[in-house]
Protein backbone atom coordinates (compact mmCIF):
# COMPACT_ATOMS: atom_id res chain seq x y z
CA UNK A 1 0.00 0.00 0.00
CA UNK A 2 1.22 3.46 -0.87
CA UNK A 3 0.43 6.45 1.33
CA UNK A 4 1.45 9.99 0.47
CA UNK A 5 0.53 13.64 0.69
CA UNK A 6 -0.87 14.92 -2.61
CA UNK A 7 -0.89 18.55 -3.70
CA UNK A 8 -3.63 19.78 -6.01
CA UNK A 9 -5.40 23.04 -6.80
CA UNK A 10 -8.89 24.50 -6.60
CA UNK A 11 -8.69 27.65 -8.66
CA UNK A 12 -5.60 29.46 -7.39
CA UNK A 13 -5.70 27.78 -3.96
CA UNK A 14 -3.12 25.07 -3.31
CA UNK A 15 -4.52 22.17 -1.32
CA UNK A 16 -2.77 19.18 0.22
CA UNK A 17 -4.69 15.97 0.75
CA UNK A 18 -3.59 12.48 1.77
CA UNK A 19 -3.84 9.32 -0.32
CA UNK A 20 -3.68 5.65 0.62
CA UNK A 21 -4.00 3.08 -2.16
CA UNK A 22 -2.65 -0.05 -3.82
CA UNK A 23 -0.46 0.87 -6.80
CA UNK A 24 -0.78 -2.60 -8.30
CA UNK A 25 -4.51 -2.54 -9.06
CA UNK A 26 -7.43 -0.22 -9.80
CA UNK A 27 -9.79 -0.20 -6.80
CA UNK A 28 -13.06 1.63 -6.12
CA UNK A 29 -12.32 5.09 -4.80
CA UNK A 30 -13.45 6.61 -1.51
CA UNK A 31 -13.17 10.34 -0.88
CA UNK A 32 -12.91 11.23 2.82
CA UNK A 33 -13.85 14.73 3.97
CA UNK A 34 -12.54 15.33 7.48
CA UNK A 35 -13.98 17.06 10.51
CA UNK A 36 -13.72 20.81 11.05
CA UNK A 37 -10.04 20.63 12.01
CA UNK A 38 -9.16 19.56 8.46
CA UNK A 39 -6.65 16.93 7.38
CA UNK A 40 -5.43 15.21 10.56
CA UNK A 41 -3.89 12.01 11.87
CA UNK A 42 -7.44 10.78 12.51
CA UNK A 43 -8.60 11.27 8.92
CA UNK A 44 -5.35 9.76 7.60
CA UNK A 45 -5.94 6.71 9.79
CA UNK A 46 -9.42 6.33 8.27
CA UNK A 47 -7.87 6.49 4.80
CA UNK A 48 -5.47 3.70 5.71
CA UNK A 49 -8.34 1.63 7.15
CA UNK A 50 -10.22 2.02 3.87
CA UNK A 51 -7.13 1.10 1.84
CA UNK A 52 -6.83 -2.05 3.98
CA UNK A 53 -10.43 -2.88 3.00
CA UNK A 54 -9.46 -2.69 -0.67
CA UNK A 55 -10.30 0.90 -1.62
CA UNK A 56 -8.32 3.75 -3.08
CA UNK A 57 -8.75 6.41 -0.38
CA UNK A 58 -8.13 10.15 -0.51
CA UNK A 59 -8.55 12.71 2.28
CA UNK A 60 -9.81 16.03 0.92
CA UNK A 61 -8.23 19.29 2.01
CA UNK A 62 -11.09 21.79 2.05
CA UNK A 63 -9.19 24.63 3.74
CA UNK A 64 -5.98 24.75 1.69
CA UNK A 65 -2.40 23.69 2.30
CA UNK A 66 -1.10 24.59 5.73
CA UNK A 67 -4.48 25.71 7.09
CA UNK A 68 -4.87 23.36 10.04
CA UNK A 69 -6.84 25.05 12.85
CA UNK A 70 -6.02 23.65 16.28
CA UNK A 71 -8.40 25.41 18.69
CA UNK A 72 -12.19 25.18 18.90
CA UNK A 73 -12.47 28.84 17.99
CA UNK A 74 -10.18 28.55 14.97
CA UNK A 75 -11.96 25.40 13.76
CA UNK A 76 -15.35 27.10 14.08
CA UNK A 77 -14.14 30.17 12.20
CA UNK A 78 -12.59 28.17 9.36
CA UNK A 79 -15.53 25.79 8.98
CA UNK A 80 -17.93 28.72 9.07
CA UNK A 81 -16.36 30.24 5.95
CA UNK A 82 -17.44 27.18 3.97
CA UNK A 83 -20.71 26.45 5.77
CA UNK A 84 -21.82 29.97 4.87
CA UNK A 85 -20.54 29.74 1.27
CA UNK A 86 -21.82 26.44 -0.10
CA UNK A 87 -20.70 27.18 -3.70
CA UNK A 88 -17.09 27.52 -2.44
CA UNK A 89 -17.49 24.37 -0.34
CA UNK A 90 -18.74 22.47 -3.38
CA UNK A 91 -15.86 23.74 -5.52
CA UNK A 92 -13.30 22.61 -2.93
CA UNK A 93 -14.76 19.12 -2.58
CA UNK A 94 -15.12 18.80 -6.37
CA UNK A 95 -11.39 19.52 -6.74
CA UNK A 96 -10.62 16.76 -4.25
CA UNK A 97 -12.95 14.36 -6.06
CA UNK A 98 -11.15 15.08 -9.34
CA UNK A 99 -7.83 14.35 -7.62
CA UNK A 100 -9.08 11.02 -6.29
CA UNK A 101 -10.24 9.99 -9.76
CA UNK A 102 -6.71 10.61 -11.11
CA UNK A 103 -4.87 8.54 -8.51
CA UNK A 104 -3.09 5.56 -10.11
CA UNK A 105 -4.99 3.12 -7.89
CA UNK A 106 -8.50 4.45 -8.48
CA UNK A 107 -11.22 2.91 -10.62
CA UNK A 108 -12.70 6.27 -11.68
CA UNK A 109 -16.05 4.71 -12.52
CA UNK A 110 -16.68 3.53 -8.95
CA UNK A 111 -16.53 6.35 -6.41
CA UNK A 112 -18.11 7.03 -3.04
CA UNK A 113 -17.58 9.93 -0.63
CA UNK A 114 -17.70 9.82 3.15
CA UNK A 115 -17.45 12.64 5.64
CA UNK A 116 -17.23 13.24 9.36
CA UNK A 117 -19.11 16.11 11.08
CA UNK A 118 -18.25 19.13 8.86
CA UNK A 119 -17.22 16.55 6.27
CA UNK A 120 -20.62 14.86 6.48
CA UNK A 121 -22.26 18.16 5.60
CA UNK A 122 -19.75 18.52 2.76
CA UNK A 123 -20.38 15.15 1.11
CA UNK A 124 -24.12 15.79 1.23
CA UNK A 125 -23.48 19.10 -0.56
CA UNK A 126 -21.39 17.21 -3.12
CA UNK A 127 -24.38 14.96 -3.75
CA UNK A 128 -26.76 17.92 -3.96
CA UNK A 129 -24.38 19.43 -6.53
CA UNK A 130 -25.14 16.48 -8.81
CA UNK A 131 -21.75 14.76 -8.56
CA UNK A 132 -21.55 11.65 -10.72
CA UNK A 133 -20.63 9.25 -7.93
CA UNK A 134 -22.24 6.08 -6.63
CA UNK A 135 -22.82 6.91 -2.98
CA UNK A 136 -22.23 9.28 -0.06
CA UNK A 137 -22.02 8.50 3.64
CA UNK A 138 -22.36 11.17 6.34
CA UNK A 139 -21.04 10.27 9.80
CA UNK A 140 -22.60 12.58 12.42
CA UNK A 141 -22.72 15.40 9.87
CA UNK A 142 -24.90 18.48 9.75
CA UNK A 143 -27.92 17.66 7.59
CA UNK A 144 -29.10 21.18 6.78
CA UNK A 145 -28.70 23.02 3.49
CA UNK A 146 -29.65 26.53 2.35
CA UNK A 147 -31.11 25.08 -0.87
CA UNK A 148 -33.17 21.92 -0.19
CA UNK A 149 -34.48 22.00 -3.76
CA UNK A 150 -30.96 21.06 -4.92
CA UNK A 151 -31.69 17.53 -3.74
CA UNK A 152 -33.35 17.00 -7.12
CA UNK A 153 -29.78 16.93 -8.55
CA UNK A 154 -28.70 13.96 -6.42
CA UNK A 155 -27.51 10.96 -8.44
CA UNK A 156 -25.78 9.13 -5.61
CA UNK A 157 -27.35 6.85 -3.04
CA UNK A 158 -27.29 8.51 0.38
CA UNK A 159 -26.55 7.03 3.81
CA UNK A 160 -26.71 9.31 6.88
CA UNK A 161 -25.31 7.82 10.10
CA UNK A 162 -26.54 9.96 12.97
CA UNK A 163 -26.18 10.07 16.74
CA UNK A 164 -29.72 9.92 18.10
CA UNK A 165 -28.76 12.21 21.00
CA UNK A 166 -26.64 14.66 18.96
CA UNK A 167 -27.50 18.15 20.29
CA UNK A 168 -25.74 19.81 17.34
CA UNK A 169 -28.05 18.12 14.81
CA UNK A 170 -31.43 18.36 16.58
CA UNK A 171 -34.63 16.48 15.62
CA UNK A 172 -36.11 19.34 13.52
CA UNK A 173 -32.98 19.33 11.33
CA UNK A 174 -33.21 15.56 10.95
CA UNK A 175 -36.90 15.80 10.03
CA UNK A 176 -36.19 18.51 7.45
CA UNK A 177 -33.49 16.35 5.89
CA UNK A 178 -35.85 13.37 5.68
CA UNK A 179 -38.49 15.53 4.00
CA UNK A 180 -35.89 16.93 1.58
CA UNK A 181 -34.87 13.40 0.58
CA UNK A 182 -38.49 12.27 0.19
CA UNK A 183 -39.48 15.29 -1.88
CA UNK A 184 -36.58 14.67 -4.30
CA UNK A 185 -37.22 10.90 -4.41
CA UNK A 186 -33.61 10.17 -3.47
CA UNK A 187 -32.46 6.63 -2.66
CA UNK A 188 -31.65 7.42 0.97
CA UNK A 189 -31.21 5.83 4.39
CA UNK A 190 -30.82 7.37 7.83
CA UNK A 191 -29.59 5.30 10.77
CA UNK A 192 -29.81 6.82 14.27
CA UNK A 193 -27.58 5.29 16.94
CA UNK A 194 -29.02 5.34 20.44
CA UNK A 195 -27.00 6.98 23.24
CA UNK A 196 -24.63 8.55 20.69
CA UNK A 197 -23.86 12.27 20.43
CA UNK A 198 -21.77 14.30 17.98
CA UNK A 199 -18.39 12.90 16.84
CA UNK A 200 -19.30 9.39 17.98
CA UNK A 201 -16.73 7.84 15.60
CA UNK A 202 -13.76 9.91 16.77
CA UNK A 203 -11.62 7.57 18.83
CA UNK A 204 -9.31 10.44 19.84
CA UNK A 205 -12.07 11.76 22.14
CA UNK A 206 -12.45 9.77 25.38
CA UNK A 207 -15.61 7.68 25.60
CA UNK A 208 -18.10 9.10 28.08
CA UNK A 209 -16.91 12.70 27.62
CA UNK A 210 -19.70 14.98 28.90
CA UNK A 211 -21.19 17.52 26.54
CA UNK A 212 -22.04 17.56 22.85
CA UNK A 213 -19.09 15.45 21.58
CA UNK A 214 -17.95 12.02 22.72
CA UNK A 215 -16.64 8.78 21.28
CA UNK A 216 -19.06 5.85 21.35
CA UNK A 217 -17.36 2.56 20.56
CA UNK A 218 -20.56 0.64 19.75
CA UNK A 219 -21.89 3.33 17.43
CA UNK A 220 -18.47 3.69 15.79
CA UNK A 221 -18.23 -0.04 15.09
CA UNK A 222 -21.85 -0.34 13.95
CA UNK A 223 -21.59 2.65 11.62
CA UNK A 224 -18.33 1.34 10.08
CA UNK A 225 -20.10 -1.96 9.30
CA UNK A 226 -23.08 -0.05 7.86
CA UNK A 227 -20.71 1.87 5.57
CA UNK A 228 -19.07 -1.35 4.38
CA UNK A 229 -22.45 -2.95 3.63
CA UNK A 230 -23.46 0.19 1.71
CA UNK A 231 -20.22 0.05 -0.30
CA UNK A 232 -20.87 -3.60 -1.19
CA UNK A 233 -24.14 -2.44 -2.72
CA UNK A 234 -22.98 0.69 -4.55
CA UNK A 235 -19.33 0.00 -5.46
CA UNK A 236 -19.18 -3.72 -6.25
Amino acid sequence: MKSENVEYKEGSTVCEGFAAYDEAAKKPGVLIVPEWNGVSDYSKKRAQMLADLGYSAFVADIYGKGVRPSTMEACAAEAGKYRDNRPLLRARVRAALDTLRKLPGTDAGKIAAIGYCFGGMTVLELARDGADIQGVVSFHGALNTPNPADAKNIKAKVLALHGADDPLVPPPEVAAFEQEMRDAKVDWQLVAYGNAVHSFTNFTIPEGTPGPVSYNKKADQRSWVAMQDFFKEVLH
